[in-house]
C-alpha cells in the first residue's frame, strides 16, 4: 500500500472516523457510492506531490470543524465522479 494513502486512513483512524465510511451521490436519479477508503485510493493514484496535497487538505479539513472531514470527502468524490463523467461524455 501507498505510504501517504496509508497516512490518510492511520489520520481517520486516529480521529475515529471510519475508512469504511460511504458519501452517497445522486447523478441523474442514479445513486453512486463511494467509500472514504476508495476516495483516498483514487486519488493515491496521482502523483506524489498532488498525493501530499491530498493528504495536506485532509490534515487541514480534519482540524477544521467536527465535520471537515466529511465536508472533504465529499468534495473529493464529487470530483472524482465528475472526472469519470467528463470521459463518458461524446462531443
Amino acid at each position: 500500500m501507498n505510504i501517504l494513502a496509508q497516512k490518510c486512513k492511520e489520520l481517520l483512524l486516529k480521529h475515529n472516523i471510519n475508512v469504511l465510511s460511504e458519501i452517497d451521490f445522486d447523478i441523474n436519479g442514479e445513486i453512486n457510492t463511494l467509500s472514504f477508503e476508495y476516495i483516498i485510493d483514487a486519488y493515491m493514484k496521482a502523483s506524489h506531490e498532488s498525493q501530499l496535497v491530498f493528504l495536506t487538505a485532509l490534515e487541514r479539513s480534519i482540524k477544521a470543524e467536527d465535520d471537515g472531514a466529511r465536508k472533504f470527502f465529499e468534495g473529493m468524490g464529487q470530483l472524482l465522479l465528475l472526472i469519470h463523467l467528463s470521459k463518458n461524455i461524446e462531443v
